[in-house]
């Protein structure tokens, strides 16, 4: 049991990013900092911020993962991590271009979603004012 490895499993809403077997050690961000977690480690639950997730195996190494904000639960062997958005990649450098360009898009929506709930908050507004008055 000393030497079993972790099994983690990167969920999104919509979909299991990804399922990797035979993790060594891992590393996570939270609001209070950066923490590793190795198999030994007793079960916990983390509130996770935007930031690098990485992973160390025999057969890929460390390996990196850009994520969005979530939660982290391990439990034995086992640890899931529930995500909004995740991007794999080796390379910091290219995961970096890649996470500002996803954020970038989002960024946009989230600017347009807003703008479309203001006008529509106003013209409810605007409607109760009516209502009220007759």
């Amino acid at each position: 049991m000393e030497n079993e490895l972790m099994t983690v499993k990167i969920l999104l809403p919509f979909r299991v990013f990804d399922k990797i077997k035979n993790v060594k050690g891992i590393v996570a961000e939270t609001s209070e900092g950066s923490f590793g977690l190795l198999p030994q480690r007793l079960d916990c639950v983390a509130a996770l911020v935007p930031g690098i997730f990485s992973y160390e195996t025999e057969a890929e190494g460390v390996q990196y993962l850009a994520i969005d904000e979530g939660i982290l639960v391990k439990a034995g062997p086992e640890i899931l991590v529930s995500v909004r958005n995740a991007n794999k990649g080796a390379d910091l450098g290219k995961l970096r271009e890649s996470v500002e360009k996803d954020f970038s898009e989002l960024d946009e929506n989230e600017r347009k979603i807003r703008s479309v709930m203001a006008k529509l908050e106003s013209g409810f507004i605007y409607s109760l004012e009516k209502f009220s008055k007759e």
